[in-house]
């Protein structure tokens, strides 16, 4: 292999490198840069064509990147996919996996616990909307056979559970359809399709918990009804102390952008 050849393949994992202070301005501080480089890096190196596809198009693997730390997930892990991108437009294409999902949803404060199973054709499985959870029983020795779907809950930080989602072959085959790289042998639905049967079920119970955006402006709410002016029988020190008392401490790593842009396949 020329010198240059061996600069253009190694391009990618030393622009990454170089990077590192660029994500340090937007990972939140739970997340140290090197190790998010280096899990990017790691990334690059095991998957030659998603070396390649880094290597045709750099700007697309730091936008990957760039929204990977924005969001404070890990890239080339179930949390956030490196995935390469061929046909007119070549490069990188960032995927939030079901991990991530679940990581941003637990980041949000509001939810005490995540449950997500898959649900395969040997197992026993009973949900209607009159029940709190599903029903599911799976002999773990046993050959479970295909993955017929996926279910997700949350239990809520202030007691009580969140609305059961149910993802069926019918859901699966649209966010299948929907997504621009499913065909692709480097998809996620190729090679991790459990998992993203898995995040179909997540994304979709994400809408029916609260984001952090959401949540945080909840609190805030909160916190400025508990400054009321001084009255009779009040006293602006107690207004003050209530709102101190209501105000959230800030929790590492909130995402406050609002809603994720998918590119997966995901239905919104």
């Amino acid at each position: 292999m020329s010198s240059g050849e061996v600069a253009r393949r190694t391009a990618p994992t030393v622009l990454v490198e170089q990077s590192t202070q660029e994500f340090a301005r937007l990972l939140p501080s739970h997340v140290k840069p090197e190790t998010f480089a280096r899990l990017a890096v790691g990334a690059l190196r095991r998957d030659q064509a998603l070396m390649e596809a880094a290597e045709r198009n750099l700007p697309s693997l730091m936008h990957a990147l760039m929204e990977a730390a924005r969001l404070g997930l890990e890239p080339g892990t179930e949390e956030y996919y490196l995935t390469p991108r061929g046909g007119k437009q070549p490069g990188v294409l960032g995927i939030v996996g079901y991990q991530g999902e679940i990581e941003l949803i637990y980041r949000a404060g509001a939810v005490s616990s995540v449950k997500a199973e898959l649900v395969h054709e040997a197992d026993r499985f009973r949900y209607d909307p009159s029940m709190p959870f599903p029903e599911h029983e799976v002999d773990w020795f046993a050959d479970r056979g295909k993955v017929l779907g996926a279910y997700a809950y949350a239990l809520m930080a202030g007691g009580g559970t969140s609305r059961v989602v149910v993802v069926g072959p019918k859901e699966i085959e649209r966010a299948m359809a929907a997504s621009p790289t499913a065909g692709s042998p480097h998809s996620p639905w190729k090679t991790d399709f459990g998992a993203m049967t898995l995040k179909t079920a997540v994304h979709q119970l994400a809408k029916w918990v609260p984001t952090s955006a959401e949540y945080r402006r909840e609190l805030l709410r909160a916190s400025a009804a508990a400054v009321r002016p001084a009255g009779p029988g009040r006293s602006p020190v107690a207004g003050a102390a209530g709102a101190a008392a209501a105000r959230p401490a800030p929790v590492d790593g909130d995402v406050v952008d609002g809603e994720l842009v998918d590119e997966d396949g995901v239905l919104p």
